[in-house]
């Protein structure tokens, strides 16, 4: 009986033709060579390789060590070569050329597949808000007068965002509890996740030309899973006046894999309803797609699933985010990530955090190894997705994982 081919996928696979999601990877034989490849079930594709033997005009963009040159490319490049792709993986005459190229995922190592610009993460999910409005202001109103009107953000840091498998340090900083006289310097004692989505920018624009959320295919490329590690002991000091800092700049956590837009068609769904008119620049009543994406997530802690929240309830969009990150007329550069904020949604078990699981301590969660309030040295956090695709199939999200190592100070 022949061998069976990698491509000769299970029905309803995950990663099957009809997602295709971009990574960078580097085999054992070859470690200082890293090559764009692309998710076929449970094997990569080299990319680049398969470009030049099947003669494609994008075989020198494919050939790459990074994702950037094909981001840089532009939105008729991107779908030249997902069709490409998708013919190279699914037409039987393709197949002597295409097998060899394939690697098990097992045997390679993933790498950030992309080279950041800059870094921005958002607040979008107005049942994450409330629920930290409601922990931090229990006798004042859950919202501040002006989330409701634009995406609250702030700029972190592109150079620690890492890719999945990275061990997070536990970072150390001033803290001051409520009681204490004084601040105190050590390592965090409420280091959090937030588990999060990451859009990637491909096509960039021009100083002091806004994008409008019609435009928005034009400039993202695609999106993968992201973990917002903070610390939540050191981000209560130094956030006020200003916005988050060492709490959150330490570690940002995102998949190996980028699925690109054109992958989550099927899963388009529209925001939740809003209870008065939006500016012009945000207003997304009249778009001709909807702005939501029903995207399911899972939050493990050392293998048992904590929370699974749903970013379909997410109120501000991604579109409305680039309109709004671009409005006062800063440029967007190939590279550019910006995270949704935490996704969580109305029940107890959707929240994206910790914080909002255990009311900042209150309640402890209850896990096979004992109870948690906040992360512990050797904790593995797993963040996983799927999306509803074409013909009820699931498209997968790539896992980004991390592991809690003591502070090095």
């Amino acid at each position: 009986m022949p061998e069976q081919s990698p491509l000769d996928l299970a029905e309803g696979d995950p990663f099957g033709p009809h997602n295709l999601p971009y990574g960078v990877f580097t085999t054992a034989d070859e470690p200082d060579r890293r090559r764009l490849g692309v998710r076929i079930g449970s094997h990569v594709l080299d990319a680049g390789a398969a470009a030049y033997a099947l003669g494609s005009p994008y075989a020198a963009l494919l050939a790459q060590p990074s994702l950037n040159p094909l981001l840089a490319a532009g939105r008729t490049a991107w779908r030249d070569v997902r069709r490409a792709l998708t013919a190279w993986v699914t037409v039987p005459a393709h197949r002597p050329d295409i097998e060899q190229l394939l690697h098990p995922i097992g045997s390679v190592t993933l790498h950030l597949p992309y080279e950041v610009a800059d870094y921005v993460d958002f607040y979008a999910s107005e049942h994450h808000a409330t629920n930290v409005g409601r922990i931090f202001r229990p006798d004042g109103d859950a919202l501040t007068p002006n989330w409701k009107h634009l995406p609250i953000g702030y700029h972190g840091r592109a150079g620690t965002v890492v890719v999945s498998g990275t061990d997070v340090v536990r970072p150390s900083g001033q803290r001051k509890a409520p009681a204490d006289a004084a601040p105190v310097f050590g390592p965090s004692v409420k280091l959090d996740i937030e588990a999060e989505v990451g859009f990637l920018v491909g096509t960039p624009s021009e100083l002091g030309t806004p994008v409008a959320m019609g435009d928005f295919r034009e400039h993202v490329f695609g999106l993968s899973l992201l973990n917002d590690w903070s610390a939540r002991d050191i981000q209560a000091w130094e956030y006020v006046p200003l916005g988050p800092f060492l709490g959150k700049s330490f570690a940002t956590s995102v998949s190996p894999w980028v699925t690109p837009l054109e992958a989550l068609d099927a899963a388009r769904t529209s925001p939740p309803a809003r209870d008065f008119d939006l500016l012009p620049y945000l207003d997304d009543s009249a778009e001709e797609e909807p702005g939501g994406l029903d995207l399911r997530i899972t939050v493990a802690i050392n293998g048992h699933v904590i929370a699974e929240p749903p970013f379909a309830t997410m109120y501000w969009t991604a579109a409305q985010q680039l309109a709004h990150m671009t409005v006062n007329g800063a440029s967007l550069r190939t590279g550019d990530l910006f995270g949704s904020g935490t996704v969580s949604g109305p029940e107890v078990h959707q929240r994206g955090s910790l914080l909002e699981l255990t009311w900042n301590g209150r309640d402890a969660l209850e896990l096979p190894e004992g109870k948690r309030t906040f992360l512990e040295d050797g904790d593995v956090v797993t963040m996983t997705a799927w999306a509803p695709g074409p013909d009820g199939v699931r498209v997968g999200l790539g896992e980004v994982t991390g592991r809690i190592v003591p502070s090095a100070a």
